[in-house]
């Protein structure tokens, strides 16, 4: 079984550098952008990529509207010899992610069971709660069923 701890890390040495330093696209897009810094016209793209001039036109709407398909998008940077790069790139890291859900999801077994002993007023205190809360948290980390 892959090591999960070792691979989120692994992951997010890769990730930083886009969580650190977003990549934005220009307003008109790549397609659009880097065929206008090429001198290359929608016809001479369109030859290119076997397709006709009014469906690059409507590729590159497409890329605005965020509407393309990567496979569209990978036969035209093939066409303008460029490569496509697709990323997910968290908002936090991995890690905190990880252990917030096993966190949540021990808040949510400690607090049926704290339910149960409090009806029999034997409610355990805050700190024992918390103990007992990241215990169940560690044996939910890395675990089937975390995000279920």
């Amino acid at each position: 079984m892959m090591d999960r701890s070792k691979a989120r890390a692994a992951l997010e040495r890769d990730l930083r550098r886009h969580r650190d330093a977003p990549t934005i696209a220009p307003r008109s897009g790549w397609i659009r952008a880097i065929r206008d810094a090429l001198g290359m016209s929608t016809n001479e793209l369109a030859r290119r990529v076997g397709l006709s001039k009014g469906r690059i036109s409507q590729i590159e709407r497409g890329e605005h509207e965020r509407s393309l398909t990567l496979n569209t998008l990978e036969r035209v940077a093939a066409a303008l010899d460029c490569r496509v790069e697709y990323t997910l790139v968290p908002h936090r890291p991995l890690d905190d992610m990880v252990w917030e859900q096993a966190r949540a999801k021990a808040a949510a077994e400690i607090a049926a069971v704290d339910h149960t002993m409090a009806l029999e007023d034997q409610r355990p205190g805050a700190e024992s709660i918390r103990q007992r809360i990241d215990e169940a948290a560690r044996r939910y980390v890395d675990k089937r069923g975390l995000w279920s």
